[in-house]
């Protein structure tokens, strides 16, 4: 039976991406790396609708957001930073180890962040240096409201705003100067359809000037080291050149496609799937679904970790389970990146299969062909 990926990350890579990346390794001090650099900047930039400095870092989300830390701020700096999963909690975490005072804004698993709160707070610590929130919270599926928020940020003046977009870019429009971010931070096996490995963060002219003034020791992560070298269509130190070479390979299937094109198809294999979980009877663990991947409660019937393990053993598909407190609690099926009409078709069959294994029946077979069918065929117009 042939291997299927559906987890939030790592997803699935393009053959021709794979192909790229498996030709002769080059030198990264030369011309023909810079070439290839460039192109790469300039694909982000208009994945991003950015004219603001895009920097490409060899690491993970992780990494880039320890590089935001170490950039932006000095130690004893106050930051807000509004939670709802395992991610947003992470970056408050990473902020205080560095030293960073860190005001929370508790939002439950699922739910949805209100940035009413966000603007209390902000009036209530008057020195915050900026507002962290994630963008598309991967642990639950959860799309944050990270523009309304920006809106509030926007009107302090010595205020950043920091988004975890690490899922969200290339599933739907997100623009830093539109949506108000000085830090939008992503990175390379999500939905720009690569290995782990690859970072990047777009970073507004006001970020800079908090950079000017930053006082944490920085050396393998010093952005304004990487800025001059990229400037000139470099890096600082060695890079990822193969995963770079993918990457213009990526998004130059992107632009085949077309940025109005992806965000519609990722917009409505979300819907068909949403609708497929409702009519199995299942329940959506998002009150606010991203359209990047889609978690659902396991039901009662079912043993903990019961769908996702049934799945891996007898599909060879594999999905990703909760994490933290929802561990064997509920189930999430990504959605985004090298991910179509057809694939998830191919994932629903599976689940309707592996429920009743597992002893769930409250769905008639089929069902989720016929709930998804008229969302789905809107993808076969030519």
């Amino acid at each position: 039976m042939k291997y299927r990926l559906l987890a939030p990350g790592p997803t699935p890579v393009p053959e021709r991406v794979l192909s790229l990346m498996s030709r002769s390794m080059i030198h990264h001090r030369t011309p023909a790396f810079e070439s290839i650099f460039a192109d790469c900047i300039q694909g982000l930039k208009w994945v991003l609708q950015t004219k603001e400095d895009v920097l490409l870092l060899s690491c993970s989300g992780t990494g880039a957001f320890e590089a935001t830390f170490q950039n932006f701020f000095s130690a004893g700096d106050l930051v807000l930073n509004v939670t709802g999963g395992k991610f947003g909690e992470r970056w408050g975490k990473m902020a205080e180890r560095f030293g960073l005072k860190v005001h929370t804004i508790e939002v439950p698993w699922g739910k949805s962040a209100n940035p009413e709160e966000v603007r209390q707070a902000l009036e209530q610590y008057p020195e915050c240096r900026a507002v962290i929130c994630v963008a598309s919270e991967t642990s639950t599926g959860t799309r944050q409201p990270y523009e309304a928020i920006g809106r509030v940020v926007q009107q302090k003046a010595d205020c950043l705003l920091i988004v975890d977009a690490i899922s969200a870019l290339g599933v739907w429009d997100i623009s830093p100067e539109r949506d108000h971010i000085d830090v939008l931070i992503a990175s390379s096996q999500k939905a720009l359809m690569l290995p782990p490995g690859l970072a990047f963060l777009a970073i507004s002219p006001k970020a800079w000037e908090f950079n000017r003034t930053a006082q944490m020791p920085r050396f393998y992560f010093d952005l304004a080291q990487e800025k001059k070298a990229q400037a000139c269509h470099q890096t600082a130190f060695t890079p990822a050149v193969s995963l770079i070479a993918g990457l213009q390979e990526s998004l130059k299937m992107m632009k085949e496609e077309g940025l109005s094109a992806i965000f519609e198809r990722h917009a409505r294999v979300a819907r068909a799937t949403r609708a497929a979980i409702q009519a199995l009877g299942l329940k959506l663990f998002s009150e606010s679904p991203a359209d990047s991947l889609t978690a659902i409660y396991t039901p009662k019937e079912i043993r903990p970790n019961g769908v996702y393990t049934g799945l891996q053993d007898r599909a060879k598909l594999t999905i990703a389970g909760g994490q933290g407190e929802w561990k064997g609690k509920i189930f999430r099926i990504a959605h985004l990146g090298y991910f179509d009409e057809l694939d998830i078709l191919t994932v629903l069959s599976a689940l309707e299969i592996v429920l009743r294994q597992e002893g769930y029946e409250q769905f008639e077979p089929g069902c989720t062909l016929k709930a998804v069918y008229p969302i789905l065929s809107e993808g076969f117009k030519i």
